[in-house]
């Protein structure tokens, strides 16, 4: 999350210019918005302020405060009371409700154990202790140690070498100081990239252990006062997490593609692909202070250098660490708990919204802030169900499991249910954690105007602007900054013109993985955040609910405006005439990462011949201090030819057809959708349907669980999402034969993707 406060008097500014915009682009309150007439939005309206009404920050407060008072990681005694308390509240909220049990492989820790020796010996406490006015971090029932998940069991001893953020490119940093990896134990700070790959580098680099750190310059004290007297990261705390190789596959890593149900085939041990070899550990900074100062040999490059009063070296360590990680390799069970209210007239269309409940230890900003929301939105719509109120669509609420070690809950049921959902799902809306500030939202591009619409209605609890406004306000200020990513830059510019804003497309790091990159069903995250100090308990014990209620969200108002944001957008999918997807959104994306595409060719192709030309000149060797030596940089490879015509093509003629089917839908809207029963039946039954035309079923290369070609999680960056991934990482990767394959690829998706546009176009175009 980002930390940014927008300036009171630049916000003011733009209310003004904002305004003009919302009305041009149909958020105001008298036109009828997607899929429904101008009556049924009078209607929705009015639904929409009955169930803002029965929403009650005090009780998000006492849920939170309930189900983060004891441990609550996966198999422990809290998790399963917390399931079991859902359970009983959806019920007597008037939901139809189960909990869904899957028993899936959960490594625990049985002996971790760190130290270095040598003339100045260490132990590592590997311990959180407790912390003034925190009322449970003083608890050691039932708390594992410090650890991730999924790393291999070992008893190594080695010198330590420091890595900086374990990163590709920080590896050949090292190789031209003739630095090898090969035998050693590693250690690298956290940030610059998902934490499983620091291990998964290190072991194909030939480490045998890894330690990950937290350096007090990313969410420490280099980021404000620490925990208890600020919300950031103290001394002794710990980022745990899962180091599985989920961009192969997240889910129990022993039934890749199957649901862990009891009669499931289950690859042995030594075959699951994400499982690592080499342990790993996370550690305090207070634990990595005198690891650091052991080192010898080069001072670091001033980018790798954190916060600690201590002198950066590469290393290696002027004495041996002694590195233990062992776990038991059992199953666990998790607890999906799972309520539907049915459709009254579209049963066979789900609507689906999640939020896991598992913690760390007790989680209440990660997860609970965001699962107290879908709870305030559950409880609301069952008591407008009992007053007479029915959906026209299925409501689907799950409280996942499992989620913190990898998407296990949600991954597992999807991949169980996996052709009924991608008969019935029409949206899947995610949550995770929640503080306040700004509305983050991701997803897929045809929900884009859906979400702008819904974000237009709600006030933000701070300056009571709308949240669309302060999303606006933040993506202009944002793209105004001197290191804007070209991005953000791209999105400011979209929204200044007075369009919708952006959302963002999603990569993985959270439930909303299977449903949209495995199974095609489009998909929203959300969220508020960027002025919440959390990110610095992020994972550790100190993540509680005495954290939460100084640092988070005191008021939970921004809890209530998670509800409602994600509230008005089920209710609307739920109720709408016609499934509320607006497609030219998408293809104007699209058209956006077509060009980005042409731009990275561009832009690699002139700085291969920037470092061609400073190689032939010997101008590297020219710079180097011969007292300390450095190498240059290996030759890149010429760049190839690359063939994205077929994707020009493709997408020039979605553009003509997103034109055409906005077009028949105006026209259709203005008639109130008018068309008989089975053809609108049928028309919704294949819109529910149109991200599913996105997939391949082959998948991406080398991971075909990922089937999603417009978005997928990055190979080398794990959470940050690579778009139009077959032909980006291709590119990135400079295999330029198979950059023009995927091209071809997504394509031939593309065009299957019109045709079904072009299909629903004709739908609405009939007259009988």
């Amino acid at each position: 999350m980002t930390r940014l406060k927008t300036r009171p008097l630049l916000a003011a500014c733009l209310l003004a210019t904002m305004g003009s915009a919302l009305a041009a682009n149909d958020h105001g309150q008298g036109s009828p918005m997607l899929g429904f007439t101008a009556q049924g939005t009078s209607d929705q309206q009015s639904l929409e302020q009955r169930f803002d009404a029965l929403l009650d920050p005090a009780e998000q407060r006492e849920w939170l405060k309930l189900m983060s008072a004891e441990p609550n990681q996966v198999g422990s005694p809290h998790d399963k009371a917390n399931a079991e308390f859902m359970l009983a509240k959806f019920r007597e909220w008037g939901w139809d409700a189960h909990i869904e049990t899957f028993d899936v492989l959960y490594p625990t820790p049985k002996k971790v154990a760190l130290e270095l020796q040598g003339p100045h010996p260490y132990t590592a406490k590997l311990h959180e202790p407790a912390v003034q006015g925190d009322a449970t971090s003083g608890i050691e029932k039932d708390v594992l140690p410090p650890y991730n998940v999924y790393g291999g069991d070992g008893d190594v001893t080695a010198p330590l070498v420091y890595v900086n953020y374990g990163m590709p490119d920080d590896y050949k940093e090292l190789a031209r100081r003739g630095i090898d990896v090969r035998g050693k134990i590693v250690i690298t700070r956290y940030g610059g990239g998902w934490r499983g790959l620091k291990p998964k580098l290190a072991q194909e680099h030939g480490a045998v252990g890894c330690l990950i750190y937290s350096d007090p310059r990313n969410d420490g004290y280099g980021a404000g006062d620490t925990y208890p007297d600020g919300g950031w990261r103290p001394a002794d705390g710990v980022q745990r997490g899962s180091v599985a190789d989920m961009q192969q596959y997240p889910g129990d890593p022993l039934t890749p593609g199957i649901g862990s149900t009891p009669d499931a085939k289950r690859l042995a041990l030594k075959d699951a692909k994400t499982i690592l070899k080499i342990p790993v550990l996370p550690i305090s900074y207070a634990d990595a202070t005198p690891l650091l100062q052991s080192l010898t040999g080069d001072v670091a490059p001033a980018g790798w250098r954190g916060a600690l009063p201590l002198t950066y070296h590469v290393g290696p360590s002027n004495a041996p660490v002694h590195l233990t990680v062992l776990s038991n390799w059992g199953q666990k069970p998790v607890y999906d708990v799972i309520a539907t209210l049915k459709g009254s007239t579209e049963p066979d269309q789900w609507v689906v919204r999640g939020n896991h409940h598992d913690g760390w230890v007790f989680g209440a900003w990660d997860p609970l802030s965001g699962n107290v929301a879908l709870l305030a939105e559950a409880k609301a719509i069952g008591t407008l169900y009992k007053q007479g109120w029915r959906p026209k669509r299925t409501l689907v609420y799950a409280s996942w499991d499992g989620e913190e070690p990898g998407l296990l809950g949600s991954t597992e049921w999807a991949e169980t249910h996996a052709k009924e959902l991608q008969q019935k799902a029409v949206l899947y809306l995610n949550s995770d954690t929640n503080g306040h500030g700004f509305l983050n939202a991701g997803g897929s591009h045809s929900l884009q105007h859906l979400v702008n619409e819904v974000a237009a209605g709600v006030a933000d609890p701070e300056t009571k602007a709308s949240v669309l406004d302060r999303m606006r306000a933040r993506l202009l200020v944002d793209g105004n900054g001197k290191d804007a990513r070209p991005s953000t830059k791209e999105d400011a510019a979209v929204a200044e013109k007075g369009g919708d804003v952006p959302i963002g497309a999603l990569g993985s790091g959270s439930d909303f993985s299977a449903f949209l990159e495995h199974l095609g069903v489009a998909s929203l995250d959300l969220g508020f955040g960027g002025e919440n100090d959390s990110d610095g308990v992020y994972h550790s014990a100190y993540d509680s609910f005495d954290h939460y209620v100084r640092f988070g969200d005191p008021t939970f108002q921004y809890g209530v405006a998670l509800s409602k944001v994600a509230g008005h957008i089920m209710l609307r999918t739920a109720d709408a005439s016609v499934v509320p997807l607006r497609f030219g959104d998408f293809s104007d994306t699209l058209d956006r990462y077509v060009a980005q595409l042409h731009k990275l060719i561009e832009d690699t192709r002139k700085d291969t011949d920037k470092q061609h030309k400073l190689l032939d000149s010997g101008a590297y060797a020219l710079v180097v201090d011969p007292a300390r030596p450095v190498q240059p940089p290996a030759r890149d490879s010429d760049v190839g030819a690359v063939q994205l015509d077929p994707l020009d093509q493709a997408a020039k003629q979605l553009k003509q057809s997103a034109q055409a089917y906005e077009a028949a839908y105006n026209a259709r809207a203005a008639t109130g959708f008018d068309l008989p029963a089975a053809q609108l039946r049928e028309l919704n039954a294949l819109m529910a349907q149109m991200e599913q035309a996105l997939s391949d079923q082959a998948g991406l290369p080398g991971r075909p669980w990922f089937k999603h070609m417009i978005y997928a999680p990055g190979l080398l960056t794990g959470y940050e999402v690579k778009t139009v991934p077959g032909v980006r990482e291709a590119l990135e990767a400079r295999r330029w034969d198979e950059a023009s394959q995927y091209a071809t690829v997504t394509a031939k998706v593309l065009d299957r993707y019109r045709a079904q546009l072009d299909r629903l176009t004709a739908m609405l175009k009939k007259t009988s």
